[in-house]
């Protein structure tokens, strides 16, 4: 498609958009009375106006049931989670019964490595990206010096070549081959925080699991943002968090994926509560862990109802759209932000640098040379929430449930004036 920069053509493909209408679905802060452009889904998505009602429903149910709720409830608490499974199935690629939801993401990561990092004398080492989100890092580095190894000897980062600001495959894929017999996980973000790229996790997978090593994925900037088949793909586990593209609140809890394969199994090493021994006997108080055939069995205490209830109200959204659907929208809302950065770029001095690659999803990062936090901040001011990463980098996430295309070219004003304005 040729693309223009004007309000009548931006107005013209939000006219043909079949997804527009599920903006009047969302609450936009405001700035000076409007509705702001919101690029910052990639942290944190918009409050979705049915999660009122789902939250509203689980208070009414604690005040007029107490503790009756956990069976008498419209939707009971104690199976609860399970209305999420078939929604987040569908999102990430997997069977319903290899996803579950519960904790946080990193805490998920945590309890995922006691069945998946179990280092040997001879396959010890981790392969992960170069600065990695800096949790992730924390994370591996202290799971390495738990089973008594140096961080430095155990963890192999994948570099950018110099003066490249994305990962090449072909990198990954010969730095699986060299560490060879030695490798006993690969565990990467399937969508980089900093850069938006999103790596070729079908042929990761393939080669970490072809080398005899577990593979698994944080799919933090992932889930709800690009198309993931996790089951197909051969994955062994992946863990992600609710609140950015899957519009769940800030903070709220996080869901894993375990591959079939090691469902049903007593004998896999595991951190065990009772939440995740099988329904029929959970409530016996048997002295020995039972397992639940599915992935909530690595649930150890019953899950957070008010906080699983914007979730749900969520995924119901998505199960009314579709990935495919949200997809669609999101490479061609991608392409209009990128030409309307251009042609803002032929307009000023100042020059943008996108170092995003083609293989993406919503998140476009831009270096902004000639400019500084100055700029980022008259953003914010005139009604533009982004993202800004030291030094000059400011990242933009035009999620597909609630950025127009009329957005993308009112940024673009916004950020032109922004920049002749000094």
């Amino acid at each position: 498609m040729t693309f223009k920069n004007t309000l009548e053509f931006a107005q013209q493909l939000d006219a043909e958009d079949t997804l527009y209408r599920y903006r009047e679905e969302f609450h936009y802060p405001q700035v000076d009375g409007k509705d702001v452009i919101y690029f910052t889904g990639n942290s944190l998505g918009l409050q979705p106006k049915r999660s009122q009602k789902y939250v509203d429903e689980v208070m009414k149910d604690w005040r007029e049931l107490a503790v009756e709720g956990h069976f008498y409830a419209d939707k009971p608490w104690w199976d609860y989670h399970e209305r999420l499974a078939e929604g987040l199935s569908k999102v990430v690629g997997a069977k319903p019964e290899e996803v579950s939801v519960m904790n946080t993401l990193t805490v998920n990561l945590h309890l995922l490595m006691v069945s998946f990092y179990r280092p040997t004398a001879q396959r010890f080492k981790i392969i992960c990206e170069e600065k990695a989100f800096p949790s992730d890092q924390y994370m591996l580095q202290s799971q390495v010096r738990f089973h008594g190894l140096d961080p430095n000897e155990a963890i192999v980062e994948v570099k950018k070549r110099d003066g490249e600001h994305f990962w090449r495959t072909e990198d990954i894929l010969k730095t699986i081959e060299e560490v060879g017999d030695e490798l006993a996980l690969v565990l990467m973000g399937g969508v980089n925080y900093y850069n938006g790229q999103v790596l070729d996790m079908k042929a990761i997978t393939q080669a970490g699991k072809s080398a005899g090593a577990f593979v698994g994925w944080d799919l933090a900037h992932g889930v709800g943002n690009v198309k993931l088949q996790l089951h197909d793909w051969g994955a062994d586990f992946a863990a992600w968090c609710s609140y950015k593209y899957m519009n769940s609140g800030p903070g709220n809890a996080s869901g894993i994926f375990v591959n079939e394969q090691y469902l049903g199994q007593k004998d896999i090493p595991r951190f065990e509560g009772w939440w995740g021994t099988k329904k029929e006997t959970r409530f016996l108080m048997e002295p020995e862990f039972d397992p639940i055939a599915s992935a909530d069995a690595w649930q150890l205490s019953n899950p957070p109802i008010l906080s699983l209830a914007p979730y749900l109200a969520s995924l119901e959204l998505f199960d009314e759209v579709g990935m495919d659907a949200l997809i669609e929208k999101q490479r061609k809302i991608v392409a209009y932000l990128e030409f309307i950065l251009h042609e803002i770029d032929k307009q000023v001095e100042s020059s943008f640098e996108i170092i995003t690659p083609k293989d993406r999803g919503c998140q476009l990062s831009v270096f902004l040379h000639g400019e500084g936090r100055s700029l980022f901040d008259y953003l914010m001011k005139n009604g533009v929430i982004t993202d800004w990463r030291e030094p000059n980098v400011i990242r933009l996430a035009p999620a597909p449930f609630y950025c127009s295309f009329v957005d993308m070219y009112n940024f673009g004003q916004v950020l032109k004036q922004g920049i002749l304005q000094k």
